[in-house]
């Protein structure tokens, strides 16, 4: 374990003392606060207790032996309030004994009197430092499994609050939305809180128009019939009777075939679908988000896309603006990927030196971010930076063979949590089934291997 220092931007540890030796009591404060720690010190356990729900306290130092209770039961009040929350507890030498008891029923650790300022400093930082990781990670999966709006599209730049206000009150209707901006800079996110806040009961349906095959996409989208081509054995409704109820992403729109534009533009005008081979439509429900990171205006003006497809669409347009735009956020989104990629690689979140800082602001991010995520990813796993003006010293071998191994480990890591799912894979990483099936042969991954594990 690192020794844990505290880096500009967090808070100081805070540890409630409970002691009731007022000159020993006065040391030990003395001492943590010199070290740099917030301390709030009590002589008697009730008055000390009485403050855990009002301060969020990351270690309880208390003596053993107290006037009004002993340190099991100041243990046992304190695993009531969080059971995570460390307790270390002072002793003599003759009350040895009962301190190992104490960490049978969930110290965390004893420290037996008179001891050293280090060995004080030393323990308290760790206790501190792993109870504040745990409690991250624990709010971390709070928000994600709350679906939090600031989580999905956190950033406090004017452009991100503006966003988060624009989705807020557009979700609720059902309205279809155009989102705009340069590739990695979230538009699918920006679709699913989209979905997440509309009331919407039905699936959310994504399908990026330029990872299917012309030939195949308008069945992919609007089903068949049993027999309306060489093939079709049976029945099979498409991505729009799918989304009935709920929503239908239409990623990279832009490339989506002239024909098929008109026929999307009817499921918009009229809420029916008809599928292939067919002779009566049939009604939907279904809210369309559409997004591309190409200006259409030029698209229409050319006749490379259709103009009453882009005047349905274009009713509310959201804008995402490139990271570049907004560097206000950088830290704050690098910080909050390394916190949820620590989640999911079990290990420490990193801490940020002034340098790596300096070079996170300068950098361009022409990947927007997705680039930063992945950035953040690498910085959690102890891998060098990629972007222009890295110092790494590997040689170009060493890297490819580093950045292989890291896209392997992330493939698999997504293979795992979805259960070998090939939708939910491919939004798990951001990318088309045809990517997906090409990376996994590379990298000789198994789909069947994980599912329903």
């Amino acid at each position: 374990m690192q020794p844990f220092t505290n880096s500009p931007d967090a808070p100081a540890l805070h540890l409630l003392v409970i002691e009731d030796d007022e000159h020993f009591r006065d040391g030990v404060v003395a001492t943590l606060r010199l070290a740099g720690l917030q301390v709030q010190a009590f002589g008697r356990a009730g008055a000390g207790l009485k403050k855990l729900p009002d301060a969020a306290f990351d270690l309880v130092l208390s003596d053993l032996r107290l006037p009004d209770m002993d340190g099991l039961q100041v243990l046992a009040q304190c695993r009531a309030f969080d059971a995570e929350l460390p307790v270390v507890l002072m002793t003599g030498h003759a009350d040895i004994d009962t301190a190992v008891a104490a960490i049978k029923q969930g110290a965390y650790d004893f420290i037996e009197k008179p001891f050293g300022r280090d060995r004080l400093i030393t323990l308290v930082q760790r206790a501190g430092r792993q109870f504040r990781l745990a409690r991250e990670n624990r709010n971390l999966r709070s928000r994600l499994a709350g679906g939090g709006l600031a989580d999905v599209l956190c950033g406090d730049s004017a452009a991100m609050k503006g966003l988060r206000e624009w989705i807020v009150r557009i979700a609720p209707t059902p309205v279809d939305v155009l989102v705009c901006g340069e590739t990695g800079t979230g538009k699918e996110l920006v679709a699913r809180a989209l979905h997440e806040h509309s009331g919407r009961r039905g699936a959310f349906v994504p399908i990026n128009c330029a990872a299917v095959p012309d030939g195949l996409i308008e069945s992919e989208l609007f089903g068949h019939q049993a027999g309306a081509f060489t093939g079709a054995a049976k029945a099979r409704p498409g991505r729009i009777e799918h989304a009935h109820g709920g929503t239908l992403f239409l990623d990279e729109i832009e490339a989506m075939p002239l024909l098929l534009q008109a026929k999307l533009l009817r499921v918009l005008q009229e809420r029916e679908v008809q599928r292939l081979g067919a002779n009566q439509p049939q009604r939907v429900d279904v809210r369309v988000v559409a997004a591309s990171n190409a200006e259409l205006e030029p698209l229409v003006a050319r006749g490379a896309f259709r103009a009453d497809l882009f005047y349905r669409l274009n009713v509310v347009k959201l804008q995402l603006p490139p990271l570049r735009e907004r560097r206000d956020d950088v830290l704050p989104l690098f910080r909050h990927f390394m916190r949820n990629a620590a989640l999911r690689f079990e290990r420490d979140v990193p801490e940020l030196a002034s340098p790596l800082n300096e070079q996170l602001l300068a950098h361009g991010w022409p990947g927007n971010v997705r680039e930063l995520k992945s950035a953040a990813e690498r910085q959690v796993l102890g891998l060098p930076p990629l972007w222009s003006g890295s110092t790494s010293t590997a040689s170009a071998g060493t890297l490819q063979s580093t950045l292989d191994a890291l896209e392997a480990l992330l493939i698999e890591d997504a293979l795992k949590r979805c259960k070998g799912q090939v939708d939910a894979v491919c939004r798990a990483l951001d990318v088309s089934q045809a990517t997906l099936y090409r990376k996994l042969k590379t990298h000789g991954l198994q789909l069947d291997a994980h599912r329903d594990e």
